[in-house]
């Protein structure tokens, strides 16, 4: 099972991109439809955690700027009559702790903001999110993001981290990033993630 690639985009598509490794293979990638956009210009430099799913007529990639991410698409695909489509539209709404919150939380309701989920697909998916969650052990997580003077500074460097495995220029990175903290002090590093990622589309728009 591939479970991560490195290489250039050869390709971008609005799901994703071709990436072509060093030994010259091309692989085509789903992902998130905000990472899918930010993604470095042709011939840029990514490195993604992959899912690989294998079908009788196809096997599929898709790739996450986190190993977290990257699980939990894992999990939610293997909730039953969830595909790859609705696990990203979910992905693309919370994170990785959000989910884990919500669980926390009996709120089912907030996966109605996902494209595509009525009440009663919210409540089939979470009941079984519930139960998968749980059996992983997450009774210790924190209900509310962590201080500045620790969490933040860990989550700044783990989202520095992710853009330059994405191919940013370091430089670059720094100063979204201080910009994406200065508004939201308390982000996680997917959510500072996502909010870098945006930012970054919106200024090369």
């Amino acid at each position: 099972m591939i479970a991560f690639l490195a290489g250039t985009v050869a390709v971008r598509t609005e799901g994703g991109c071709v990436l072509l490794t060093p030994g010259g293979v091309g692989y085509e990638v789903g992902m998130v439809q905000a990472v899918a956009a930010a993604l470095p210009k042709v011939g840029g430099e990514v490195e993604l955690f992959v899912q690989t799913i294998v079908r009788e007529d196809a096997i599929e990639l898709y790739g996450f700027l986190t190993w977290d991410e990257r699980e939990l698409f894992a999990t939610l695909l293997s909730i039953n009559k969830l595909g790859p489509k609705t696990a990203l539209s979910i992905l693309a709404v919370f994170t990785p702790d959000d989910l884990r919150r919500l669980v926390l939380s009996d709120d089912y309701t907030r996966l109605i903001q996902v494209p595509g989920i009525g009440k009663k697909s919210a409540q089939r998916i979470f009941i079984d999110l519930k139960f998968k969650l749980e059996g992983q052990g997450i009774s210790g997580l924190e209900p509310f993001a962590p201080s500045l003077d620790g969490g933040a500074g860990s989550a700044f460097r783990d989202a520095l981290m992710g853009l330059c495995n994405l191919g940013y220029d370091e430089g670059e990175a720094k100063t979204v990033l201080e910009k994406v903290f200065s508004d939201q002090p308390d982000l996680d590093v997917g959510s500072a993630l996502r909010e870098a990622l945006k930012l970054i589309a919106k200024r090369r728009s």
